[in-house]
């Protein structure tokens, strides 16, 4: 039996969500801009599935726009917020994920001004440090709201306090957050929101942006009048479909999904601490996701543990991307000042609804002896 403790790179889809999408392949196999009534069935679901999502987020479901992920979202934020001509100026994070600051490297050579704000050695921003980084023509602050690496939370309130204080746009990236966390679209004031369906249950290739601009983002994808003229091209139903679905779920369990993964999450860390010596957990202890704990283990390589949890039935994260068989540390650990091989040395662990103590406790049983061999191969 595998263990898999990677629910924030993706998560098993609920039964309910295949269910639901197979249906709507089946039986709702009509075109959504069709006037006949297979049409209308599959714009009725469309809608029905728009709501789930605005009833999730807190916000309107005229707000809401379906795109194909976060990826997508993200760009389309940044891209549309740029193209309303309020300025040629961006503030983030050194923690972002690449699909902003991908986008946001190309915007520099494009001539767009783009200021990293650093973070603490927790992970935390400083609203107030966003705050004296905007000028006159800042156009978008974009942050995670959630590090997908460390789980750690920003004061989206009080981010959005300071951008709108300047008539600045917010932008933020809750892709990890969504079905984790209570979210209020409203309080946390946001103007534009990202998520995606395959973070909480969900199928890949559905997410969503949440457009509280006025009079809106200008149209992100041209060639038809789907998503109200702002995204050409027939709707992805099956997956919409399974994204509200996914959306509903997460809704009716969210408390009890919080209480279940921190539990775990905290037990982990526990025994890690009791059981396995030189760890140290990387990021804010008080603002983090529930399910979300990355720790550095002195004098190993990161990747190396992961292979032999692997071999061993587990399924991790490395804080260490490996591109064509050279390693890259971590930037987000790099960003929180921690060194080469501290980041190296970093595991992720992301729990999800679907894991249990047991599984917890058998991966403690195979960590110390794993830790330990992968310390001895080192030296």
């Amino acid at each position: 039996m595998r263990i898999y403790l990677d629910h924030n790179a993706t998560t098993p889809v609920r039964p309910e969500v295949v269910e639901a999408m197979a249906a709507a392949l089946r039986d709702g196999f009509g075109n959504p801009s069709s006037t006949h009534a297979e049409g209308a069935a599959a714009r009725a679901a469309l809608e029905r599935a728009r709501e789930q999502v605005a009833r999730l987020l807190g916000v309107a479901p005229r707000e809401v726009w379906f795109t194909s992920g976060a990826t997508e979202a993200n760009n389309t934020a940044l891209a549309g917020a740029l193209a309303l001509g309020r300025g040629r100026h961006v503030v983030t994070s050194t923690v972002e994920h690449p699909s902003v600051e991908e986008p946001l490297r190309a915007f520099e050579q494009a001539g767009v001004a783009v200021t990293r704000v650093p973070v603490d050695r927790d992970g935390r921003l400083d609203p107030e440090a966003v705050a004296d980084a905007l000028r006159d023509d800042t156009a978008l602050v974009s942050v995670i709201l959630a590090n997908n690496e460390t789980g750690v939370l920003q004061d989206g309130a009080k981010l959005a306090e300071a951008a709108h204080a300047r008539g600045v746009l917010l932008h933020l990236d809750a892709t990890q957050a969504v079905g984790k966390l209570p979210l209020d679209g409203v309080a946390l004031g946001a103007d534009l929101v990202s998520g995606t369906a395959h973070k909480l249950n969900g199928p890949k290739g559905a997410g969503f942006l949440i457009d509280r601009t006025r009079p809106g983002l200008p149209a992100f994808v041209q060639g038809g009048p789907q998503e109200r003229r702002r995204r050409g091209g027939t709707e992805n139903v099956a997956g919409c479909v399974g994204l509200g679905v996914a959306c509903a779920l997460a809704g009716a369990e969210l408390e009890t999904r919080r209480r279940h993964v921190g539990a775990l999450r905290d037990a982990l860390w526990a025994g890690l601490e009791a059981r396995v010596p030189r760890v140290r957990r990387n990021g804010s202890t008080a603002h983090v996701l529930p399910n979300t704990l990355n720790v550095e283990f002195e004098g190993l390589a990161g990747e190396v543990l992961l292979e032999a949890l692997d071999l061993d039935g587990v399924a991790v994260s490395a804080g260490a991307a490996c591109h064509s068989g050279s390693i890259e540390a971590s930037p987000v650990l790099l960003a929180m000042a921690r060194t080469l091989e501290q980041a190296r040395g970093s595991l992720r662990f992301s729990v999800g609804p679907s894991n249990t103590a047991a599984e917890i406790e058998r991966v403690l049983e195979l960590l110390p002896p794993l830790v330990a061999r992968v310390r001895e191969a080192g030296t």
